[in-house]
């Protein structure tokens, strides 16, 4: 049974500690919803507060302090019983147990000292759990503090965040280390930043890697694509999710060897993917996560498109992969026009042209070097071709939109346009989630047998991208003006993830370390928004985006220049656009500050070769308390149902006041968003998980505006379509 006068004890201690935050809080108020709440056999503390919970309205929002603050007692008394002492006493115990029972790694233990555990120690401050809305420390709890094999609680929140900062700063200088991890811990603590997930479950524990997600360029041929399959089941394995560009392999009926129409193209290796991908999970949490890009003037483009749909001949679907497909300014012109658009086969644009035409871009908005190309090919009788109307191609992306989500939309064009590592290579596509842009290419093998009877294989390393990642709550960071403060802690805890990853895929360790790209981001800016009262359909917020966003920028850079200051530069420094100075005049930088950053670049290099990226931060952000990315809310108000609860959720600090900024994402005109993003993306060399947000009877017309108007704001890509019912609810943000 349950003691239920001790429960509202703990919850009459719980509002009396809240009530400097949250004034409206009283217990008389909460004691009325629970009167009439069994308490009885088998029901813990958390069930007891959710029954309350349950009961609340939206206006009430802030009772979910009250929850998490039961519940984080749940969690003490549970950790106290699996660790034999109180719960955040004697940390260096804490840290010393761990180690020997293998769930933390040795190096913890033998790079502190006691002395500097006991001063670590003296800054972990349990008050800092208060900050958790209920359904962030249930998910903190449920997926990333430290159990045993058997489940069991070994780890408190404010210790997680511990562990990581000295895990991210246990290779600094002695001098400064201590005070490096102190200020990672105020970072994290005040929940002004997260870390990716990987970095988040896995730092200072004994398995699993750091890094979100990869990208792979599958070479055209035998070797090369079965070596990818392997490379992507251990990238997999490792909690990795992956974005696999698949442009250069051969189309159907192309020849092999000389012999024509043997090829059976692009889908049989995709259905192999797919197996990897369910065959394959990560860390036994789920199942592994892969994208696959093409290009549209590839062959096998509408086999590709037809890929996740629910009817058809199931030989030819891969369920399991999500798609993404990359597009030419010269393509988007050719559906403006009407007019047609010619497929190839790679392989034979490579055979009879002596070029790949996927190597060339666009150097100029309306000409460059792929139009050109494109035209050579499209005149040249000898190579074979589909012609077909443009528009065709793009009514069955959108068919497939409609339908799955996907196919992911990735502007090539603009894309290389603005990388500003050209000098060293190409992008092709991008990753999971369409936020990553980073120089790729195929990696290739060689095999040669010596006079003694060994077989050697040679592997010429290609670029094998990889994603660091980390974000920014915007609306805590931005009101409590600790943002360049905390882009310096976070560029650094960011470039240390580097050097202390792992890899197991040798080629992305090596790309790791050549170009030390970090992908800093954002979350909370719907959040925001509503916290400064500005409306999401508005130029204000399209203006706001566009100051906030480079302001970012500018300390993220500067952040990444001091610490090439410290350590160096990366390798690929010189020549590239940070290096010229074509860098800011392509994004008209011109202001003092900007040419004083130009100028110390120029003179001590960037740490980093890529700086900034948005992704979807879908968990990260609700352990934060926030809203996600820079996506509208979905609903003011919902349940987040598990498998074994449903936990009542609001919009970030709802209130009187907010609730009228609070626009949910479908009833949004997203010409507003795209404009939004059209703003901030100038500011991002990478790029941003963007999704579209629409009615799933919207009209094709009206789709394919959204299209247009995204790459004429030069996004660099779109995520998802996300299309919802018809039964809409009226939007109750104009509602009296």
């Amino acid at each position: 049974m349950v003691n239920t006068t001790v429960i509202r004890n703990d919850i009459k201690t719980g509002i009396k500690n809240l009530q400097t935050r949250f004034p409206d809080l009283s217990w008389e108020a909460f004691q009325t919803r629970i009167d009439h709440i069994d308490a009885g056999s088998g029901k813990n503390k958390s069930a007891y507060v959710l029954g309350a919970l349950d009961q609340l309205h939206a206006e009430e929002s802030n009772w979910t302090y009250v929850a998490a603050d039961l519940y984080a007692k749940q969690l003490y008394e549970e950790v106290e019983l699996n660790r034999s002492f109180p719960a955040y006493e004697n940390f260096s115990g804490f840290i010393n147990k761990l180690v020997d029972e293998g769930f933390y790694k040795k190096e913890l233990a033998d790079n502190y000292s006691a002395k500097e555990l006991i001063e670590i120690e003296a800054v972990i401050n349990h008050k800092q759990d208060e900050l958790f809305t209920y359904i962030g420390l249930k998910t903190l709890a449920d997926r990333y503090l430290a159990r045993t094999h058997d489940g069991r609680l070994l780890e408190l929140p404010q210790e997680r965040f511990m562990v990581i900062s000295m895990s991210l700063m246990i290779k600094e200088p002695e001098s400064q280390r201590l005070a490096l991890v102190k200020e990672a811990y105020w970072a994290l603590s005040n929940l002004y930043m997260t870390v990716a997930t990987p970095t988040l479950a896995n730092a200072g524990k004994t398995h699993g890697q750091l890094s979100s997600c990869f990208i792979d360029t599958v070479d055209d041929s035998l070797r090369g694509i079965f070596d990818s399959n392997t490379d992507a089941a251990t990238v997999s394995k490792n909690g990795g999710g992956l974005g696999i560009y698949m442009g250069k392999i051969r189309a159907k009926g192309s020849s092999i060897k000389g012999f024509k129409g043997t090829s059976s193209g692009v889908l049989p290796w995709m259905k192999q993917l797919n197996n990897t991908a369910v065959s394959v999970d990560q860390l036994g949490q789920r199942q592994g996560a892969i994208a696959v890009y093409l290009d549209v003037w590839h062959k096998d483009i509408f086999s590709f498109l037809d890929a996740k749909l629910n009817n058809g001949d199931e030989r030819q679907r891969t369920h399991d992969l999500f798609t993404g497909v990359t597009l030419p300014d010269l393509f988007m012109e050719k559906v403006e026009e009407r007019a047609d658009w010619h497929l190839f086969d790679p392989h034979e644009v490579r055979t009879v042209m002596g070029f790949s035409l996927e190597d060339f871009h666009d150097e100029e908005k309306g000409k460059g070097q792929f139009r050109q190309r494109y035209e050579e090919c499209a005149a040249n009788e000898k190579l074979s071709k589909d012609t077909v109307p443009a528009i065709d191609i793009m009514k069955r992306i959108m068919v497939s939109q409609l339908e799955t989500g996907t196919p992911y939309m990735f502007y090539r064009d603009t894309v290389n346009r603005m990388n500003p590592n050209q000098h060293k290579g190409m992008i092709y596509s991008s990753n999971l989630c369409t936020e990553i842009m980073q120089n790729m290419s195929s990696t290739t093998v060689e095999e040669e047998v010596t006079e003694d009877g060994m077989m050697i294989t040679k592997k010429n390393p290609g670029d094998y991208v990889v994603c660091n990642l980390s974000s920014i709550s915007l609306a805590k960071a931005v009101q409590e003006n600790v943002l360049e403060r905390l882009i310096n802690i976070e560029v650094r805890m960011l470039d240390n993830v580097i050097d202390l990853n792992t890899i197991e895929v040798p080629q992305a360790q090596i790309t790791n370390q050549k170009y030390r790209a970090i992908g800093l981001g954002t979350f909370g800016w719907h959040h925001l928004l509503a916290e400064l009262k500005i409306t999401w359909e508005s130029e204000e917020a399209v203006s706001y985006a566009d100051e906030l966003y480079e302001k970012i920028h500018y300390y993220t850079m500067k952040a990444s220049m001091k610490l090439a200051k410290e350590k160096g530069p990366y390798p690929a420094f010189d020549g590239s656009d940070y290096a010229t100075g074509s860098y800011f005049k392509k994004r008209g930088y011109e202001s003092e500050k900007w040419r004083e950053l130009q100028e110390e670049v120029r003179l001590s290099g960037l740490r980093n070769g890529y700086l900034m990226a948005v992704a979807p931060n879908s968990s990260t952000s609700l352990i934060a308390g926030s809203s996600a990315s820079i996506d509208p809310i979905f609903k003011k108000e919902y349940a987040e149902e598990k498998k074994n609860y449903k936990i009542p959720v609001t919009a970030p600090n709802l209130s009187k006041e907010t609730t009228w900024y609070y626009k949910p994402a479908h009833t949004i005109d997203q010409h507003w968003s795209i404009k939004q993003n059209g703003a901030r993306q100038k500011h991002i060399d990478q790029s941003i998980s963007f999704n579209l947000y629409v009615k799933n009877n919207i009209k094709a017309k009206e789709l394919l505006g959204l299209h247009l108007a995204a790459w004429d704001n030069q996004l660099k890509t779109t995520y998802y379509v996300r299309s919802t019912s018809s039964e809409l609810e009226d939007c109750d943000s104009c509602s009296s």
